[in-house]
């Protein structure tokens, strides 16, 4: 009898561990965990200005781009496209930064421009004066030895300066006779008023008026040149203009 029920128990015990083998070997695999998403990209960003050095007033052109960004603005601006260009006109340099935001955090972008002032303009030539201009186009006339007429050369000369009195009707001025060394003080005196009057009566004769002339005779005592030859003689027999301040 009690043989019976050590069989009986170890027929229990043996079954028992059956059916927890059993039950081990139903029991689910466990499944691992998938991996965890990449993180998102980070944004790029770049920011060109062309030209990067204007004068005040002129303009430039910013041009830029980004990538994997949802939120792009531009200081000074405020928000823009992804990528694009602008045209802007800074008073002074400025240093422009391009922000960019994604998913995957920020990145900026920074371009210089250099702003410089223009050249001053040119001086404006002040306008010449009256006294300038009759120095500039008003030419003596000269003579041959011992004589007040008026010879072809000088003639060219008066009627010159005759188109240029008539176009400045203000102007007033002086007929200076002169002579060279040769011959007394008092004969190139007359000498030297008989130039004066010949030019001045030209003039008149062309229609410039008569009392915008004066006429003074210096005969040789006033030589623009000095040497005793022929070449500087010429010089000194002349009908010699001078403006009237």
């Amino acid at each position: 009898m009690k043989q019976s029920r050590m069989k009986w128990i170890t027929i229990v015990a043996a079954l028992a561990s059956l059916m927890v083998l059993a039950t081990a070997g139903c029991k689910k695999k466990e499944v691992a965990p998938p991996p965890p998403p990449p993180p998102p990209p980070q944004p790029t960003a770049s920011l060109t200005a062309n030209p990067n050095s204007i004068q005040r007033g002129q303009s430039t052109t910013l041009t830029w781009q980004t990538t994997n960004a949802t939120d792009v603005t531009l200081e000074g601006i405020g928000a823009v496209e992804a990528n694009g260009s602008r045209a802007v006109t800074p008073t002074e340099s400025t240093t422009y930064r391009l922000i960019a935001k994604g998913a995957g955090g920020t990145q900026e972008a920074t371009a210089r421009v250099t702003v410089t002032s223009p050249p001053p303009p040119p001086p404006v030539a002040a306008a010449p004066s009256d006294e300038e201009l009759f120095n500039q186009n008003v030419k003596d006339a000269f003579f041959d030895y011992d004589k007040s007429d008026i010879r072809p050369d000088a003639q060219q000369a008066l009627m010159a300066d005759a188109a240029f009195l008539q176009q400045h009707p203000s102007i007033r001025f002086t007929i200076e006779g002169h002579c060279d060394e040769r011959g007394s003080t008092e004969y190139n005196l007359g000498l030297g008023d008989r130039r004066a009057t010949a030019a001045k009566n030209f003039l008149m004769q062309q229609g410039v008026s008569a009392d915008r002339i004066r006429t003074i005779s210096y005969g040789k005592e006033k030589p623009f040149c000095t040497e005793s030859n022929e070449q500087c003689w010429q010089q000194n027999r002349r009908a010699h203009f001078v403006y009237q301040r």
